[in-house]
């Protein structure tokens, strides 16, 4: 069943949509936990204290190299996303420069940078959550109702891990653990690739579920 927030994404769908861009900020520091969406959601909204209640704003966390003990190493290039229509831009951005203490660990902001959502046929989420459905063939289908209730077209599914097995992927708030899947959808249209990026699919998106960005193809 599509949820309410994606309903209500819905009944905008055949309007042209606003402008969305992706605000990059870059993160300095030694390191941070592997999942940290929860964590980066509440240390963001100590400067931007509505922010929970945009729903079309969406927070991607910050990569790194991973150290299989839970924790991620920051780079010079280690950033986070948060992908919003540009007028809102202004609510976001004094957050150039702020310090944030996410659990024990904090890290210095950079200057963001500004990059407009364009369209790619080849999009990847690295974690997607539906509420209900926690094994790979109903989560598919679950997933497919979404796209077909945003008439989007475009080829579902769930890449493989090291094991080859469906890439199974979990976040923790607070004391609950959410599971999702990694999900790949191919052959978009440009129309259908755009809508895609700013409405996600799943729920979650404050703290980096249901967010489709490029796939780089070789």
């Amino acid at each position: 069943m599509v949820n309410s927030l994606q309903t209500a994404r819905q009944v905008k769908q055949d309007e042209l949509l606003e402008p969305f861009i992706d605000l990059c900020v870059p993160v300095r520091g030694s390191q941070l936990p592997a999942d940290h969406g929860y964590a980066l959601l509440a240390a963001i909204a100590n400067h931007v204290p509505n922010i929970k209640e945009h729903h079309d704003i969406s927070i991607l966390t910050a990569a790194g190299f991973g150290d299989r003990k839970g924790k991620i190493l920051l780079t010079d290039h280690s950033h986070f996303r948060i992908r919003l229509p540009i007028t809102k831009l202004p609510m976001v951005y004094p957050l150039a420069g702020k310090t944030l203490k996410l659990g024990d660990h904090q890290v210095q902001l950079g200057i963001p940078t500004i990059q407009t959502v364009r369209p790619f046929h080849y999009l990847r989420s690295r974690i997607v959550t539906i509420k209900g459905y926690q094994e790979p063939e109903s989560f598919l289908e679950a997933a497919k109702r979404q796209l077909d209730a945003l008439k989007i077209q475009g080829e579902l599914s769930i890449p493989c891990d090291r094991d080859g097995n469906p890439a199974r992927k979990t976040i923790k708030i607070k004391r609950f653990t959410v599971v999702g899947f990694t999900v790949d959808i191919i052959r978009l249209n440009e129309e259908d690739s755009l809508k895609l990026q700013v409405y996600g699919l799943g729920g979650k998106h404050h703290m980096g579920c249901g967010i489709f960005i490029p796939v780089k193809e070789r």
